[in-house]
């Protein structure tokens, strides 16, 4: 869990003189978050104990200053701003809400976190998408694997191609067996997915595997071309990646 670290002048949160001569926290802070400058208080930093941001202002954490004196959190400030008017008034995002999304994760915000789950943008991809890959053993593996053989043929050629076979159930997987034998005797590389016991539309399953791949910064695009007989070349599928 991070918390603000202490550097060379960390000093404990300000403390205010009253008429009285006692000292006291300042209920203002003024905040830099990532160069993004906000002005706030204690208690809506704090607004939510047991989350890591009223942690890090809690009256036993050191505080990291910047120059002018300011706390300082190393984190993208630009979406920290949604971040306090929820905390503040309970005013919920409309704009950039996975990154919003994001930070509230980071700060351990967990009432935020649970509404924005509620909203299309991350229920789509937090709760339908993943549930819907969580049916496909190894998926994310399959895909590092995949990405992994197209770099290793990425040599003096434009374009790398890798072959995927898509088995959804022990019956499919039978049916493949032969031919994933001819092609590792050819010494061709194949990635298997499956089989699954969920019934997974295959055509969503590929679209899945392009959108990862391409999130990944590939230039990637499929095929339903296959080099092996026709009985078995609906279970292959060719992914290309474009290098240039």
């Amino acid at each position: 869990m991070m918390s603000l670290t202490s550097a060379p002048d960390s000093r404990p949160l300000r403390r205010a003189v009253t008429p009285a001569g006692r000292r006291t926290e300042s209920p203002v802070v003024e905040l830099n978050v990532g160069g993004e400058f906000y002005t706030t208080t204690l208690g809506t930093l704090r607004k939510l104990p047991g989350s890591k941001l009223a942690e890090m202002f809690s009256s036993s954490a050191k505080a990291c200053l910047d120059v002018e004196g300011r706390f300082f959190i190393d984190r993208c400030g630009t979406y920290f701003g949604p971040i306090l008017e929820y905390l503040r008034s309970g005013q919920l995002p409309t704009r950039h809400i996975p990154e919003v999304y994001r930070e509230a994760q980071f700060y351990e915000i967990k009432p935020l976190i649970k509404l924005l789950e509620d909203m299309p943008q991350i229920f789509g991809e937090q709760v339908a998408r993943k549930q819907f890959l969580l049916q496909v053993p190894g998926y994310s593996e399959n895909l590092e694997l995949m990405v992994r053989l197209a770099r290793a043929e990425a040599v003096a050629v434009r374009c790398s191609r890798v072959l995927v076979c898509l088995v959804q159930n022990e019956k499919d997987d039978a049916n493949c067996v032969d031919a994933l034998r001819s092609l590792e005797a050819d010494k061709r590389s194949v990635v298997k997915f499956g089989p699954w016991k969920a019934a997974l539309d295959i055509r969503d399953l590929l679209d899945c595997m392009n959108m990862d791949i391409k999130a990944q910064g590939y230039q990637v695009h499929y095929s339903h071309n296959s080099p092996l007989p026709a009985k078995v070349s609906d279970y292959f599928y060719t992914f290309s990646f474009s290098w240039w």
